[in-house]
C-alpha cells in the first residue's frame, strides 16, 4: 500500500521535552545506547552527570513541591534489571508489557503512575534496550488479550510500550521508540508493538520501516479538561500527529482517557470525538481503534497527587464513586454503576455515529 501524500507541516512546532539534567549510571555507560542518549542531551545543552555508581541519590530540596519539580526535570539512564525482561500481562490493552522506560515528564493531575512508582518521579530510560528486545520472541503466540482472542487475533501477539511511560515524549533524546519500531518492522512475525502518547512530535517516526507492525494511539481529553494535562502537546497537535502517522502507513488509535464525568462532560467529549473525526477524515484504508478508560484512583495515588498538585479542581471525592477491589486485593475508586452505564452508552453511540470505521477495543 502506498502511503497517502502527507499534509503540509503545521506552522507551530510540537512541544519537545528536555530535562534539566541527565544522569548516567556507571553500568549504563557500558551500553552504546546510553552513550548515544548522553551525546544527544549534551548537543541540546542539557547537563550530563556521570554517576560514580548505579544509585540515584539526588540532593533534592526539602520542600515537597520543589523536590517534585527537580525530580520531574531529571532523566536517568539506567540498566533495566532482569525482571524487566520477564514481561507481564497488561490487560485489556495488550498481551504483554514491554518497558522502554519508566516514568513520564508530563504533569497530569490524574496521573495513574502516582503512588505506583517508588521514590521521586524521575524518568528512567533503559540503556540495555537490545537485551529487552531480544526477550520479545519468547512471548510470540502467548498471552490472552490478542493472541487467543477471536475479536483481536488479527493483531497478533501485542506488546504495549507505554504502560509506565510516554515513549514519544522521550524520543528526541532516547531514540528508543524508533529502535523498537524498526525492530518490530524487521521481525517477520505475527506481532505488533503498541504505544500511546500525549505528545505530538512524530517526525522521527514517519520514515521508519515499520511494516504496519506498530500502532500509535493518541491519548486524548477535551480542551475543557486540558488544565489537568500540564506539559503535554495541545490536543489539536496530537490529532494532527495521528493523521501524519496514518498517512505514513501506521495503524492508529484513540485512547480517550481518563474519561472524567465532570459538569459539561457530554458536550466536551462530543466535541472531542467530532474533532477526531474531522482530523482523520478522508484517509484511505484507515485502521482505527478506540480505547475508553474512565477516571479511577486509589487512596495512595490520591494522596500523592494532592501533594504534587495542591488545590487541583479535579474531583477525587466519593460522589458517584464506588470501591472496587483488584485481583491483587487493593482498592480503587471508580464511578458507580449508574454513572458507568450513562458514560458507556454515550461513548458507544457517539463513536458509532462520528467514527463508524473505528473498532472499540474495550471499555474500563
Amino acid at each position: 500500500m502506498t502511503p497517502a501524500r502527507p499534509d503540509p507541516a503545521p506552522r507551530e512546532s510540537a512541544r519537545e521535552w528536555l530535562p534539566r539534567r541527565v544522569l548516567l549510571t556507571r553500568s549504563a555507560r557500558d551500553w552504546p545506547h546510553a552513550r548515544a542518549i548522553a551525546e544527544r542531551a549534551a548537543a541540546r545543552g542539557v547537563e550530563v552527570v556521570e554517576l560514580a555508581n548505579d544509585r540515584l541519590l539526588l540532593d533534592l530540596p526539602d520542600d515537597p513541591r520543589r523536590a517534585y519539580a527537580a525530580a520531574k526535570a531529571t532523566l536517568a539512564v539506567v540498566v533495566a534489571p532482569p525482571s524487566k525482561r520477564k514481561f507481564q500481562p497488561i490487560a485489556p490493552s495488550a498481551d504483554w508489557r514491554v518497558d522502554l522506560a519508566e516514568g513520564c515528564p508530563a504533569h497530569c493531575g490524574y496521573c495513574y503512575l502516582a503512588g505506583s512508582l517508588k521514590g521521586p518521579p524521575i524518568t528512567r530510560v533503559y540503556a540495555n534496550l537490545d537485551e529487552i528486545l531480544a526477550a520479545v520472541p519468547a512471548y510470540l503466540g502467548q498471552g490472552t488479550i490478542t493472541s487467543r482472542s477471536t475479536a483481536r487475533a488479527h493483531e497478533g501477539t501485542t506488546f504495549e510500550a507505554s504502560c509506565y511511560t510516554d515513549p514519544l515524549a522521550l524520543e528526541p533524546l532516547t531514540g528508543s521508540l524508533s529502535t523498537a519500531i524498526t525492530w518490530f518492522g524487521s521481525w517477520q512475525a505475527d506481532a505488533q508493538l503498541r504505544f500511546t502518547s500525549k505528545f505530538a512530535d512524530v517526525t522521527p517516526l514517519l520514515g521508519l520501516a515499520h511494516n504496519g507492525r506498530t500502532r500509535m494511539r493518541a491519548s486524548l481529553n477535551p480542551r475543557a479538561f486540558a488544565r489537568f494535562e500540564g506539559g503535554t502537546s495541545p490536543v489539536a497537535e496530537r490529532l494532527r500527529a495521528l493523521r501524519q502517522m496514518a498517512q505514513a502507513g501506521y495503524p492508529i488509535g484513540l485512547t480517550i482517557a481518563p474519561i472524567i464525568a465532570a459538569d459539561g462532560w457530554r458536550e466536551a467529549y462530543a466535541t472531542l470525538i467530532d474533532d477526531a473525526a474531522t482530523a482523520l477524515a478522508d484517509l484511505p484504508a484507515l485502521d482505527l481503534t478506540v480505547e475508553l478508560i474512565t477516571h479511577r484512583y486509589n487512596p495512595g495515588s490520591k494522596a500523592v497527587l494532592e501533594s504534587w498538585y495542591p488545590g487541583s479542581s479535579l474531583d477525587m471525592g466519593m460522589d458517584r464513586r464506588t470501591i472496587k477491589r483488584t485481583k491483587f486485593g487493593s482498592e480503587k475508586l471508580v464511578y458507580d454503576a449508574a454513572t458507568m452505564r450513562e458514560l458507556r452508552s454515550f461513548f458507544e453511540d457517539k463513536i458509532a455515529a462520528a467514527l463508524p470505521l473505528a473498532r472499540v477495543l474495550y471499555w474500563t
